[in-house]
């Protein structure tokens, strides 16, 4: 039986890409190797055995931690009922979820019928239910020293990119040369920190280049 190492589990909208608004649970795995600087989950890098807890332990924590808990698919499917969720569609984030083999977890949901994404940032295989929608962030040039796969690449249903200069879009530029003739998923440009500047290159390169703008509208909204 398949099990997966969980930093937190929760319900909201989905505020970002192309499921923006959508009621979803999130679930967000332990661990990432990548080291984006600007990344806002620097708590669910390291798998620590001395941060394993219970899953009642963690799920009534308060404050983000690198406290982590381990559950197999039904294990989770029986924390959804006892809290009441009540969304169908799942996001599979992280932390970089595709560390694990995802097919076990994607399957079981999709069977039970869920709808499942996953937010990975293209460093890693991604193995997962053919139905799974991939959301790929590509990473380029972090200090993990990870390269994006052509592989991932080629199995988003969408690239979400964050930015907040124009070396940014040159990255970005550089990893969809790896799709080569192969058609493109939709583009999002998602400024860094909701910053003026950033906001404004998204803004200009979107209407240049036909991209779409993602907000990260949780933010905004002041929800998790």
């Amino acid at each position: 039986m398949s099990s997966y190492k969980i930093n937190e589990v929760f319900e909201s909208l989905q505020g970002e890409g192309s499921y923006t608004g959508l009621p979803s649970i999130f679930v967000r795995l332990q661990g990432c190797p990548v080291g984006c600087p600007w990344c806002d989950t620097q708590h669910t890098w390291t798998v620590d055995p001395d941060f394993e807890k219970t899953s009642d332990s963690v799920m009534a924590e308060k404050q983000e931690s690198n406290s982590w808990f381990e559950h197999s698919t039904e294990q989770l499917l029986d924390l959804f009922n006892r809290n009441g969720y009540v969304a169908k569609h799942i996001v599979i984030t992280g932390g970089e979820p595709c560390l694990y083999d995802l097919t076990p977890i994607t399957s079981q949901l999709i069977e039970k019928g869920y709808s499942v994404q996953i937010e990975t940032s293209g460093t890693y295989e991604i193995l997962a239910h053919q139905d799974t929608w991939v959301t790929v962030s590509p990473k380029v040039n972090m200090p993990g020293g990870k390269h994006v796969l052509v592989s991932a690449m080629q199995r988003a249903n969408e690239i979400k990119h964050p930015v907040a200069m124009e070396k940014h879009i040159e990255e970005l530029d550089s990893v969809l040369l790896l799709l080569g003739d192969s058609p493109k998923p939709n583009i999002y440009l998602q400024p860094i920190s909701q910053q003026k500047r950033a906001t404004e290159l998204a803004i200009k390169t979107c209407i240049a280049r036909n991209w779409r703008l993602s907000l990260q509208t949780h933010k905004f909204i002041g929800i998790e």
